[in-house]
């Protein structure tokens, strides 16, 4: 699911090295947190958040065949 991120957000931001991106697993959740350099956060957040809304759609369409709850923060 890493990989999946990572994928999606390379071609947006200007520095892809900044990329971070951390799971926490929990009972019956998943968490990944996204962060980027702060001048990337608005190109990966997009006007109104539809760029962080289309991201998670993928991301939770992928997470759907899991048992626990796939979630995704997006970290300034």
């Amino acid at each position: 699911m890493k990989e999946l991120i990572a994928v999606i957000v390379k071609p947006l931001v200007d520095s892809p090295e900044n990329i971070e991106i951390t799971e926490i697993v929990q009972e019956d959740q998943i968490t990944f947190r996204l962060s980027v350099h702060k001048e990337d956060v608005g190109k990966v957040i997009g006007k109104q958040g539809r760029i962080a809304k289309a991201i998670r759609s993928v991301v939770y369409a992928a997470g759907s065949n899991s048992s626990k709850r796939i979630q995704l923060e997006i970290n300034d």
